[in-house]
């Protein structure tokens, strides 16, 4: 049903819209009813799109007849999994948001969430090379202003602006790379000019094409070495906003990558293949040595981000079916599994008042059980342990690489492929480094909890200390009367703790991150149905070149 397809974006963009402006009126909406009308509005967008991906419409209609421009939407396997995985994190953000609220601006707050995922619905829909091009713009502007409006007071305005000038510049070389190719195609189709496969182009014209769109959406995906506006942003960012960056805005740019540079211009990528494997197998490994030293935990989950997105490009660059089928599955796998880190981490930081791993604290296993079992869930996603759900990403990833299309430097993919399984040494080294000190407890190893406590400017201040001492002294001398009576000890946290009296996960946050650790589980368990539906659509896209 077109009206279906139609509904999934708009419901969500003018709902998003009229929120962000009730907040300016005289009267702003309630948060009740703020919350009541975002959770609708999300639920209502994931319905439309469930009928959008069973029916599998098609729109077009011309729209900007000057440049070619039309009004093109359609589903197909590349694109259906990304819908469904928007349409789900879209009502886990709102969710989520209205469980734990900002403090002002509510209306606003939740209407860019719906904002955000609207727009991504819309760029995953677009068959137009243009109209992909502004719906991804669009999603650009309000993870902005969840950055700069409700990120870290400390860090989100260095954050924001940086998020700005990377995306503008990837935008300004990706526009430039649209509209060459589509002026030299003599359409705009994104279909159309899969099925040519840029052989309007010469080659030499195809390389640049394909130049500009992977620098361009190489800063989006992140590919090294444009990524350091990833970790500022993730670490600035509200919890949703992390979430949203990591499980929706990464996966537009690797998508774009397939549709443009892979389907449109695929001799010029081929061309370009061995610098882009080099690249992403550099980010691979860079990712993961600076999450063996990184202090902030929330930062570290941001640069493992980088290191899996290293394995995404490194698939496509590889080539063939089953390259391509590898991105698209590890695009997925690593929606569902930073989505779940990023919830968990986030809670934590709330609860914690700050990430720092060099600060003692109770362990998870002990304090906060739930919590500890996701993040469990999620560090063994995150260094694809077999069964889970980014193992048969990485995995086909390495196998491609080490058996590329035809064309390709095999003996340099083979190394690619040896340093990647590296890569997953060091991801098993860091998850494991942060399962020790936040799961089992007691912050990193070699420093004096009291000097950590005091040095930190993040952490809470000295009094707050004194205080948290002195009720673990009174609980102690309380302990010490009850064993007298015969009561058996609970285990005592970690010297020089400090003792945050919040809650495990509960009520909206715990069916967000059980609705996650199940699909952690599912992705891993049954890769072959995402596998399936791609691969007749993955096939067509490749042509004379699919094995």
């Amino acid at each position: 049903m077109v009206i279906a397809m139609v509904a999934a974006v708009l419901v969500p963009l003018v709902v998003g819209g009229a929120l962000v402006c009730s907040d300016r009126m005289p009267r702003p909406v309630g948060q009740r009813t703020a919350s009541a009308v975002a959770l609708a509005a999300a639920v209502a967008s994931a319905a439309c799109v469930g009928v959008t991906l069973v029916d599998r419409p098609v729109l077009d209609r011309p729209w900007v007849t000057a440049v070619g421009m039309r009004l093109s939407l359609a589903v197909d396997g590349i694109s259906a999994p990304l819908l469904a995985l928007t349409a789900a994190i879209g009502v886990l953000v709102v969710l989520y948001g209205i469980a734990r609220p900002p403090r002002a601006r509510y209306g606003t707050y939740l209407g860019c969430l719906l904002l955000v995922v609207g727009a991504a619905l819309l760029t995953f829909l677009a068959r137009d090379a243009v109209l992909f091009f502004l719906a991804f713009e669009i999603v650009l502007v309000p993870m902005w202003l969840l950055i700069k409006g409700f990120g870290d007071p400390a860090t989100r305005d260095a954050a924001a602006a940086r998020f700005v000038l990377y995306t503008v510049l990837g935008s300004t070389l990706m526009l430039v790379g649209i509209l060459a190719l589509t002026f030299a195609a003599g359409t705009a189709d994104l279909t159309e000019l899969a099925r040519t496969r840029g052989s309007a182009l010469g080659t030499t014209q195809q390389t640049i094409v394909a130049a500009l769109l992977l620098v361009g959406l190489g800063i989006k995906v992140p590919l090294f070495p444009f990524h350091s506006w990833l970790p500022a942003a993730h670490t600035a960012a509200p919890t949703t906003g992390s979430v949203l960056l990591a499980a929706v805005l990464l996966k537009m740019g690797t998508y774009g990558v397939v549709r443009l540079a892979v389907g449109a211009v695929p001799e010029g990528f081929a061309r370009l293949a061995p610098v882009v494997g080099v690249l992403a197998v550099v980010g691979i490994l860079w990712g993961g040595l600076v999450c063996l030293v990184e202090r902030s935990l929330k930062r570290l989950i941001a640069w493992s981000s980088v290191a899996h997105m290293g394995f995404v490009m490194l698939a496509l660059a590889a080539g063939g079916t089953l390259g391509v089928q590898a991105a698209l599955l590890g695009n997925i796998a690593h929606g569902v599994v930073s989505a779940l880190l990023f919830f968990v981490v986030g809670g934590l930081k709330d609860r914690w008042h700050g990430d720092d791993l060099d600060t003692a604290r109770e362990g998870l296993r002990d304090a906060r059980p739930r919590l500890g079992l996701a993040l469990v869930v999620g560090m063994a996603g995150s260094l694809a342990l077999p069964g889970l759900a980014t193992f048969w990403g990485e995995v086909l990833t390495i196998l491609a690489a080490w058996d590329p299309a035809p064309g390709r430097p095999e003996t340099l993919f083979a190394w690619l492929a040896v340093l990647a399984a590296l890569g997953g040494v060091l991801a098993a080294a860091y998850a494991l480094r942060v399962l020790r000190i936040v799961w089992a407890g007691g912050g990193a190893p070699g420093r004096a909890a009291d000097e950590r406590l005091r040095t930190d400017e993040t952490r809470v201040d000295v009094a707050r200390v004194d205080v948290a001492r002195a009720g673990a002294t009174r609980a102690d001398e309380t302990r010490d009367e009850s064993l007298a009576d015969g009561e058996t000890p609970a285990g005592d946290p970690p010297t020089g703790a400090v003792a945050v009296a919040s809650p495990d996960a509960v009520g909206a946050e715990w069916v967000v991150i059980t609705v996650l650790v199940v699909a952690v589980l599912a992705v891993g368990v049954l890769p072959t149905a995402l596998l399936a539906i791609s691969e007749p659509d993955v096939l067509r896209m490749l042509g004379e070149v699919a094995r």
